[in-house]
């Protein structure tokens, strides 16, 4: 309870033209753009996201992000949609990790929305560096060009939401947004468990 009431929620998720929303700007067409938490340095938020991601606590994701999609059925702007798309690890670091923090995250969120899940379609197609110590421009360049969708069909027409575990310089949700708006009548939002504070 403790943590429950002590994190950092961001409450934006109706605010049209969101720090999220404008840090694309220019960068992705989107519909709507938001992120759950606030992640100071070594804050609750910080913590949490790092027992998902190194320390295998695949709960953490799934818990935080059914309370994402609490607050997200509530938003006029992001409760309509078809599909969630977590964004996905290359198979390499799929086999390293044993799971993709996102596909927790995702799973969380499905329940409560009574969304589906694409965990396969949208696939990252090169191994790449680890984007923690990179910049916004060495960021794009690591991550440009490397994600792929395999069977497009199964998104024409669909409301889709990208799930992220944390955007810092959007440069992967730019990556996988340019794989996904090739796709006929895709409408794209975002949704991030955490941004850096």
């Amino acid at each position: 309870m403790h943590c429950l009431t002590h994190l950092p929620r961001l409450h934006m998720h109706d605010e049209k033209d969101n720090a999220i929303e404008k840090l694309f700007w220019g960068r992705v067409d989107l519909h709507a753009a938001t992120a759950y938490l606030s992640m100071p340095r070594n804050g609750i938020s910080h913590r949490l996201i790092h027992r998902l991601k190194y320390h295998g606590d695949q709960e953490v994701g799934e818990r935080l992000g059914a309370l994402f999609a609490d607050e997200l059925r509530e938003s006029a702007r992001m409760s309509e949609l078809d599909v969630i798309v977590p964004v996905p690890l290359h198979p390499k670091k799929l086999h390293v990790r044993g799971y993709n923090q996102c596909d927790c995250i995702a799973r969380g969120m499905a329940e409560i929305l009574g969304v589906e899940v694409s965990i396969n379609n949208l696939t990252r197609t090169h191994f790449n560096a680890s984007q923690t110590r990179r910049g916004r421009i060495s960021r794009w360049s690591n991550v440009k060009d490397i994600f792929w969708v395999r069977e497009p069909e199964k998104f024409e027409g669909k409301r889709i939401l990208l799930i992220d575990d944390v955007i810092t310089t959007g440069a992967t949700i730019e990556a996988c947004a340019a794989a996904l708006r090739k796709i006929k009548d895709v409408q794209l939002s975002v949704a991030a468990l955490a941004v850096p504070a």
